[in-house]
């Protein structure tokens, strides 16, 4: 079952690009928006990991936080950050519990047996920890409605 708005955020601790532990808690208080992606260095990720990275001035203004989860390993995260200029941090969901917890995951993703990979989705959850805002895409590759997060982060 995905999460749903109306729900407490479930916690998670996962490493960032630098293999220091990141939880959901540490930004209590605070707007978060989780944007999940299914693959670092893949076309649809990188056009929107790059667009949310160009939108970071529509969310610093309304002091949220934004956090990208794949499950991809903290070393590939770091190398997709430092070659596209990210700078909001990048989650590991390598085990991908985090994934199929808040969305669900794609199997065979691009048509390779075996590859399961975080379905792309996208929640945002007010400083109280609960979920104001949910998009999940039923096909991975189709972009988040950014104009509508912006407005859900607002």
């Amino acid at each position: 079952m995905p999460v749903t708005v109306g729900q407490k955020a479930p916690n998670f601790t996962l490493p960032d690009t630098g293999k220091k532990p990141t939880s959901l808690s540490d930004f209590a208080g605070k707007k978060v928006v989780l944007f999940f992606y299914p693959g670092a260095f893949t076309g649809v990720c990188e056009k929107e990991m790059c667009t949310v990275r160009d939108a970071m001035a529509d969310f610093n203004k309304v002091n949220a936080q934004v956090l990208g989860i794949s499950v991809d390993s903290p070393f590939a995260n770091k190398g997709f950050a430092e070659k596209n200029g990210i700078t909001f941090p990048l989650l590991s969901d390598f085990t991908r519990y985090v994934a199929a917890q808040y969305a669900g995951l794609v199997s065979n993703f691009a048509g390779i047996v075996g590859l399961t990979v975080a379905n792309r989705s996208v929640f945002v959850i007010d400083g109280s920890g609960t979920v104001t805002y949910v998009w999940i895409s039923e096909n991975p590759g189709v972009e988040p409605p950014y104009d509508e997060v912006k407005k859900a982060a607002a």
